[in-house]
């Protein structure tokens, strides 16, 4: 006989690993399951400076994402590697089938985050990797002393680009307006950086290339005009680096939780539309998308899923 778990945690982000961790205290029979690797959008990111108790000098996503992994396991919380392609939720035993076998529960938290927005330019997804990134930290160093393009202007889009001054040798951030909308903190330190350079009212209309990125179309949003941009000559290529938001990973609930332009819906303890099945994190309606909420999602998931539990039998 298949084994039921007490709770199945889809996704091992900030929110799904918090869950785990609560959800294993609990002594809860607890399974987390992640198609890739542990951490999510933080697993990618160099540097963290508003997490609550966080090394204070400097934290990175990966340090970070690792002592939560630790402590989710030290609580005995088990773990599969799976694609989930079909869930059925309703009922007292959920049911979720995956590439490698199917997984039982009687509670689902659903903590599987979000990806990062295409630019949206012409023939952008030829260039994915082959000069077009969505993870500074992942490619920077492939750029070392090429010139990179960040797509972008909020927090992330300005971070990574400072990150990615440590190795091009200009980076210029591109923004559709003439202000950036990152926190002035951040702005501050941008300004001040001498390899950051700024293309106000911009928007990358088309890319090209033969094998690899060598050229780019962009249009000022005020004139129209455009402008074609061309790589170097001695290099051969540039990098352009799109952190223009986020899009939730919901596509295999639709039609099954609530939701709001593609994100799950919630009540403030978590709960979806579904009895037994919670959401936590960057793919649930919310205000703010950060490690501290995810966290805190993952929190009051777990304990209303031992709520449930409790009132089960």
């Amino acid at each position: 006989m298949e084994k039921i778990y007490d709770v199945v945690i889809l996704g091992a982000g900030p929110a799904g690993l918090t869950a785990g961790l609560y959800a294993g205290r609990s002594r809860l029979s607890t399974l987390i399951v992640e198609k890739g690797k542990d951490g999510g959008q933080i697993a990618i990111t160099d540097e963290i400076e508003n997490y609550p108790g966080q090394e204070v000098e400097g934290e990175s996503g990966p340090s970070l994402i690792a002592r939560m992994t630790a402590q989710a396991e030290k609580f005995g919380v088990e773990r599969a590697g799976d694609v989930i392609k079909e869930v059925e939720l309703v009922g007292d035993v959920k049911k979720l089938i995956g590439n490698k076998g199917t997984y039982l529960a009687k509670t689902v938290i659903v903590a599987t985050g979000a990806f990062p927005r295409p630019i949206g330019c012409e023939n952008e997804g030829k260039f994915v990797g082959k000069g077009i990134s969505f993870c500074a930290t992942c490619d920077a160093s492939f750029f070392e002393d090429f010139e990179v393009y960040v797509v972008g202007g909020g927090d992330a889009a300005v971070e990574e680009a400072m990150y990615l001054t440590k190795f091009a040798r200009k980076v210029t951030i591109i923004h559709r307006r003439d202000e950036l909308r990152a926190a002035k903190s951040i702005q501050e330190k941008a300004f001040a950086n001498p390899k950051l350079s700024f293309m106000w009212d911009t928007v990358v209309e088309k890319v090209d290339g033969d094998e690899i990125l060598t050229s780019m179309v962009v249009r000022n949003t005020k004139t129209g005009e455009k402008t074609l941009i061309e790589a170097d000559e001695e290099d051969g290529l540039f990098g352009l680096f799109g952190f223009i938001g986020l899009l939730p990973n919901t596509k295999l609930f639709e039609g099954i939780l609530d939701m709001e332009n593609g994100y799950i819906k919630t009540d403030e303890n978590m709960h979806t539309n579904i009895p037994g099945v919670y959401a936590a994190g960057d793919m649930r309606v919310k205000s703010l998308r950060q490690v501290v909420t995810a966290a805190a999602d993952g929190a009051i998931a777990a304990m209303q899923a031992e709520h449930y539990l409790a009132n089960l039998g």
